[in-house]
């Protein structure tokens, strides 16, 4: 058997049958295929940093993508699978590129960003991703899917919502030339920091700075003496409500806190309304630092639910059905989770 733990932000989760270690794209391809073959099931793991594995373990076999290959031509990035994310968004600041440069410090591999739709600060990948190139297991055939094939939205796309179906190999985006300027400022707190309005355009090396600083004051960036760091980062999406939810939501806000308060909203696609999970954690009485036991809400996030040293899996989703039950009861409000579950449901 085989620990997988350490090979999560978490620390957390038993061991696997099989571990094998992917260095090239033939080498991922050839691992999957193989389990396959045998009828056996199959975990990926990349950086770890959106995963929850069960205690007893992953029946199977797990591969680690370690695959490596950052290539800049002009203003098209291409990345393997298996790079650090945090190293390629320095490496586009460095060579003067804007467009992911607010996505700095997020830890995970490239792989995984086109599957969750990473996004922070205001940018999402899917506005610089042009194509994914992965391994189809339906039809045994490494395929080439453009962004307008991977149906992108809210921290989700094609690839999470079909897990069994695409390995991702090489991610590549389009950046932009800006003279060493970012893309323009999206979000309000970036560009608060930076002492500038929503839309401006700051040097690229300051709003990367800018936005590792503010990951950090959360405890999002992570660092192994730093218990609020041993995290999935955001363990719950942020909800996205209908025109009707949001009514039945703001009456309940009303009730709760007064007529007066005015909780967060944002548009969002099909005329809808996103909220914010961490505003909605808070306001249901789980603030920072809630708990007792060896899973507690982050001291510096409240989206954070974190392993202080000790905790299995099973009290990580303690605490998580706790808060989701909290908020459902104060707000009528369901948090979904954002980490990928192996062995365990919320």
């Amino acid at each position: 058997m085989h620990p997988l733990a350490p090979y999560t932000t978490l620390r957390l989760g038993g061991p696997a049958t099989r571990l094998l270690t992917a260095r090239t794209d033939a080498d991922l391809v050839a691992a999957v295929r193989d389990a396959d073959s045998r009828g056996e099931p199959v975990l990926l793991i990349g950086g770890g940093s959106n995963l929850l594995i069960a205690d007893e373990g992953f029946d199977g076999t797990a591969v680690r993508i370690a695959t490596q290959g950052t290539t800049l031509r002009g203003t098209t990035l291409e990345l393997a699978a298996g790079e650090p994310w945090s190293d390629a968004v320095a490496a586009t600041v460095r060579a003067g590129l804007a467009g992911i440069e607010c996505l700095a410090g997020i830890p995970g591999s490239a792989g995984a960003t086109p599957i969750q739709n990473v996004g922070a600060y205001g940018q999402e990948v899917s506005s610089t991703i042009t194509d994914v190139l992965a391994y189809d297991r339906r039809t045994a055939e490494t395929v080439t899917l453009p962004a307008a094939e991977c149906a992108f939205s809210y921290r989700s796309s094609r690839f999470k919502e079909d897990p069994a179906r695409y390995v991702v190999l090489r991610v590549r985006f389009a950046l932009e030339d800006a003279g060493g300027l970012s893309a323009p400022l999206k979000y309000a707190e970036t560009a608060r920091a930076l002492g500038v309005e929503p839309g401006e355009r700051v040097p690229l090396d300051k709003a990367s700075a800018t936005v590792l600083g503010l990951r950090a004051s959360k405890g999002m960036v992570l660092d192994e003496a730093d218990h609020d760091t041993w995290s999935a980062g955001s363990f719950f999406t942020n909800p996205v409500l209908t025109a009707a939810e949001f009514a039945a939501f703001l009456d309940r806000v009303h009730d709760r806190l007064g007529p007066d308060t005015a909780p967060p909203a944002y548009p969002a696609e099909g005329e809808r309304t996103k909220t914010s999970a961490a505003w909605l954690i808070d306001k249901a009485g789980f603030t920072k630092g809630y708990g007792t036991g060896p899973a507690r809400i982050s001291g510096k996030h409240t989206l954070a639910l974190t392993n202080r040293g000790a905790a299995t899996t099973d009290d990580l989703l303690t605490l998580a059905r706790e808060v989701r039950d909290g908020v459902h009861a104060a707000f009528g409000v369901t948090l979904v989770n954002e980490p990928v579950m192996v062995g365990v449901r919320l």
